[in-house]
């Protein structure tokens, strides 16, 4: 028997989750969900839902990582949807008062601090490209920090968050997550590439990404961009905590731990991504910010942190 996947809610995620999970629909597509994955078609037919209806029910339990969708082989490629947990648990009894408090800070994603590119490549503000395409030169242009849309075959990205854990605090966690996947000519579902991720140049792992993703406009992508384009990409969310590493709530390893990027000695948070040289899928990667694809924001980290004054 297969073990029981349980979310555990703070008082403000369950604030987030109850609002969407207070609609009918939507219950209906968890209860689909917990029989098998389904497409959003499939979804549609059995909930006898237009299309769109469906699909916007199904982006607002993705923002809430309720479900997830994936690329999968199928009758060519599927975005099939599955859920994420078997039950919800949300504490309503007195709060228990605790020293733990959150950060959260959104980059966007024009505002690297470091990077190493190899064409193809290009960056792609709301209006137009920035810079020439296939130029790393333009990687270095200002406008960069207005980019909505950065691609390249080979090489990486480095940001700088501030480091905002207050003295005499502990980070217990941190999270990072971000809209992207792989980078083909034009668009390809089965591109398989393998995006490796650092937190204060320690790795903490990779993603292999199924494909650049096409053949329906993203939900935020501008009308400019030409429909036969990368369109919109997967949002991943990576954990680090005493525990080890989680991609998407799912734990990837236990050998590496938050007190190995030694939070505490340096005033920024440091945050690559990108291709490794050695990857056996050097399929490249396209990063999206917070008005182009499915998903509104740029790179989102959170920092949980615990007051050692007392201990």
């Amino acid at each position: 028997m297969s073990e029981l996947r349980s979310l555990e809610l703070s008082f403000e995620e369950a604030l987030e989750v109850c609002k969407a999970i207070s609609n009918k629909h939507r219950m209906a597509i968890l209860k689909l969900l917990s029989e098998r994955p389904h497409n959003v078609n499939e979804l549609s037919e059995k909930l006898g839902l237009p299309f769109s209806t469906t699909a916007v029910n199904v982006k607002k339990l993705e923002e809430v990582n309720l479900i997830k969708t994936e690329m999968v082989p199928g009758r060519g490629t599927q975005k099939i949807n599955t859920r994420n947990y078997d039950q919800i648990v949300i504490g309503i009894g007195p709060i228990e008062q605790t020293n733990e408090n959150m950060i959260t800070y959104e980059m966007p994603i024009g505002d690297y601090l470091d990077c190493h590119v190899e064409p193809s490549c290009g960056i792609v503000g709301l209006d137009d490209y920035i810079g020439m395409q296939d130029d790393p030169r333009s990687f270095y242009e200002k406008e960069r920090t207005e980019a909505e849309l950065i691609f390249f075959r080979m090489g990486f990205l480095e940001y700088r968050f501030p480091n905002r854990v207050p003295f005499g605090s502990r980070a217990t966690q941190i999270e990072f997550s971000t809209e992207l996947c792989s980078e083909a000519p034009l668009y390809k579902l089965d591109w398989p590439s393998d995006i490796t991720f650092w937190i204060n140049d320690i790795e903490i792992g990779t993603w292999t990404s199924p494909g650049d993703f096409g053949g329906e406009r993203g939900f935020l992508t501008p009308d400019w961009w030409m429909s036969n384009h990368t369109q919109y990409g997967l949002l991943k969310n990576w954990r680090l905590n005493e525990e080890g590493v989680f991609l998407d709530g799912v734990k990837m390893s236990d050998q590496i731990t938050i007190n190995d990027i030694k939070v505490h000695e340096k005033p920024f948070i440091s945050f690559k991504i990108g291709i490794k040289e050695d990857a056996e899928n050097k399929g490249g990667l396209n990063l999206f910010g917070s008005k182009f694809g499915n998903y509104e924001q740029g790179i989102l980290m959170k920092v949980s942190h615990n007051s050692t004054s007392e201990q």
